[in-house]
């Protein structure tokens, strides 16, 4: 399994794999404090916190930007990590998108994206939700996703923080 394939589009986004001259145009994606004010980490949106954020997600190497098909603006980011392919299992997450795309089904188009082609590979995926981010918790469970844990979750120089965790089966 490729885990940044260069073919997950749709008529109205695609995912590009995510490379050190996004930084900019992610960041002003990005900056804005209420996107992450349900998030483990609140302060992503300042650019030194970002910094390492957009450093880690390079290090997953299954990291993605996420783009209007139609203008190639920045919506956001996603990623696949903790690709496990003898248990036939993967991971999706690292997911924020710009406030203008709220509501207008993006994460599902993305999510859907992700896992038709994950499910080619493996037969389990798993997402890891902060415990205070409900907006989240609700979009993955309308996705058919189901909780079925809490954990500590080690983030990228970063301290750990109580996740909830979702899984979808094939």
């Amino acid at each position: 399994m490729n885990l940044q394939p260069n073919h997950l589009s749709n008529h109205l986004i695609r995912l590009e794999p995510l490379l050190p001259i996004h930084f900019d145009e992610l960041y002003a994606a990005a900056s804005d404090p209420l996107i992450w004010e349900q998030h483990p980490n609140p302060n992503r949106y300042q650019k030194e916190v970002f910094e390492s954020f957009f450093e880690g997600a390079l290090e997953s190497g299954g990291a993605f930007i996420v783009r209007d098909v139609d203008t190639s603006k920045a919506l956001g980011s996603t990623r696949f990590y903790d690709y496990k392919p003898f248990e036939k299992e993967i991971k999706i997450g690292y997911t924020f998108f710009s406030r203008d795309c709220w509501g207008q089904g993006i994460n599902k188009q993305v999510k859907t994206l992700m896992l038709n082609y994950a499910f080619i590979y493996i037969e389990k995926v798993i997402f890891h939700i902060g415990a205070l981010n409900i907006r989240s918790q609700i979009a993955i469970e309308k996705l058919g996703a189901k909780k079925i844990s809490e954990e500590m979750v080690a983030y990228y120089n970063e301290p750990d923080r109580l996740n909830f965790v979702y899984e979808m089966i094939k």
